[in-house]
Order: structure tokens, then C-alpha cells, then sequence
């Protein structure tokens, strides 16, 4: 079975993509250039895709800085920094990339359907504080309707699935799991700074560094702070 995997580099699409890997997938991993704050994360997709195993690793290029809207694509809006997590519940924040999900599906899509693949993998989490509104059960419903009407496999009654393992995982449930496939944590990356080490204080690495440390484990990830 062919399967596309949404890898970032960062923890969560790590662990789908060793998942992916456990279920029997042919994996085919696409990244995104996206001319991200945090491109360092990249680097870490080629290390984890190459450590699993990937049959191809793909990744697209383009620039969301030409609209921004967000502190990942647009530098003059800050990064928030040392929130607690009451904080980074209250509202979407400014870390949210306007339909960053949807282009990245539609691309793994494209993909999926012409390497003939049976489905595509995204570790998005319901459960994170960051209420990404594309992280969400109901978003995932709708675009695996836009999978099946979308596409000749679909409508020919073959409908590319998207599996969403993570969705309902807790971030320390994500590092257990990860656990059992062996995901190489030192490979991943998840902070959104943009810089060589982690910050350790934007919501992403704090959100990594809690769940790490209600485990008892340290994040091998070398960190700033």
C-alpha cells in the first residue's frame, strides 16, 4: 500500500510518518518550502525521511510571505514568547498560517493520486492548545469529501483516505507512541524561531518541553533556554 505523509521535521508528523511506516506503507514523504520562519525545520524532514526509509521524499516549493498573515510568514508580526498554556488556549494564534492545511493537502493529494497511493497521513492534533481551526475532526471530514469528489480515484469509487492518527492524542500520548515506533526525537525539530538551536520559549517548544518533561524523559533536541 502507497501512502503520502505530510512531514514537517517536527514531532507530531514524525511519529505519522514511523506510523505510517508500522501500518505497511510504501511511504512517500512531501515537505514544503514555504519560506517559513522556521525553515530549519527542513532539515530535520530529510533526516527523519531518510532514517524511515521513504521510497521519495518531495518538497515544493512557494512563498507564503507574498500574502503573510501570519508570525510564521510575516516577520513584522512577533512570535509570541513564554505563554502559559491558559494563554495559548484563549484564541487562534498569530502562529496560524491562513489555510496552510488545505494548500498542503491539495499538493499530497496531486501527489497521492498520481503515484497511485490509497492514502495520505497528517499529524495534525485536535488536542494541542494551539486550536488551529485545520487541526480540527470536522475540517479532516470535509476535505476527505473534497478527496472524493475531488479526483478521478474518487469518483471511480476509490477515494484516497486520509488518516489522521494523532487527532485525538494528547502531546505526551504522541511522545508514548512515538516511543514504540522508534521515532528518532534528536532528528526532529518543532520550534518556530527560526534559529540554529530551539528558542524554548515560543509555544511549539514550550508545548514539546512540558509533554517531555511530564514523561520523565529530556528532549535530546538541543535548546537555547
Amino acid at each position: 500500500m502507497k501512502a503520502v505523509i505530510l512531514l514537517s521535521g517536527g514531532l507530531d508528523s514524525s511519529t505519522v510518518i514511523y506510523q505510517a511506516k508500522a501500518d505497511g506503507c510504501e511511504c512517500y514523504a512531501i515537505s514544503f518550502d514555504y519560506q517559513q520562519r522556521h525553515q530549519r525545520e527542513l532539515q530535520s524532514a530529510m533526516l527523519v525521511a531518510k532514517s524511515v526509509g521513504v521510497v521519495q521524499h518531495q518538497i515544493v516549493n512557494f512563498d507564503l510571505r507574498l500574502w503573510g498573515g501570519s508570525a510564521l510568514t510575516d516577520n513584522a508580526i512577533a512570535l509570541p514568547q513564554a505563554r502559559s498554556f491558559d494563554e495559548m488556549s484563549e484564541n487562534i494564534p498569530v502562529t496560524y498560517v491562513p489555510a496552510r492545511n488545505t494548500i498542503f493537502l491539495s499538493f499530497a493529494l496531486g501527489y497521492a493520486e498520481t503515484i497511485g497511493a490509497q492514502r495520505v497521513y497528517i499529524g495534525v492534533n485536535a488536542l494541542d492548545y494551539s486550536g488551529y481551526p485545520d487541526c480540527r475532526p470536522d475540517y479532516i471530514q470535509a476535505m476527505q469529501e473534497v478527496f472524493r469528489l475531488g479526483t478521478k480515484q474518487g469518483r471511480e469509487g476509490q477515494p484516497i483516505k486520509i488518516i489522521a492518527p494523532l487527532i485525538d492524542l494528547k502531546k505526551t500520548e504522541i511522545i508514548q507512541l512515538g516511543n514504540q515506533l522508534g521515532v528518532p526525537w534528536d532528528l526532529t525539530w518543532s520550534c518556530y524561531a527560526g534559529g540554529e538551536k530551539a528558542c524554548g520559549v515560543c509555544d511549539s517548544c514550550r508545548l514539546r518541553l512540558a509533554a517531555f518533561s511530564e514523561l520523565g524523559r529530556e528532549d535530546p533536541v538541543e535548546y537555547m533556554h
